[in-house]
């Protein structure tokens, strides 16, 4: 497995903007109705997606992409992929 960045936690982006952990929650619940956590993993989705779309299939890999937007557990991000767009991430890098 690829080297991955450290994961981004809700305490280090409540630091990063100024807030407590508890503020940066309510903020993102009472604005966008998630969690930091679910947002951030869903701007990871969008880029894996976009990627994938961009990529040329016979020199990336999806298991490359996923780690490096740090997905570590394959059949999670898979399902969860799945869910998001309604193609698995080897159809997206196909077309």
């Amino acid at each position: 497995m690829p080297d991955q960045p450290p994961a981004l936690t809700v305490e280090d982006i409540a630091e990063a903007v100024g807030v407590s952990a508890r503020a940066l929650q309510e903020g993102f619940r009472r604005h966008l109705e998630k969690t930091p956590t679910s947002f951030l993993r869903e701007v990871r989705l969008d880029r894996v997606h976009a990627e994938l779309a961009a990529r040329n299939p016979y020199t990336a890999t999806v298991t490359d992409v996923a780690y490096r937007w740090g997905f570590a557990h394959l059949g999670r991000f898979s399902s969860v992929y799945r869910q998001r767009f309604g193609e698995s991430p080897s159809e997206t890098l196909q077309h």
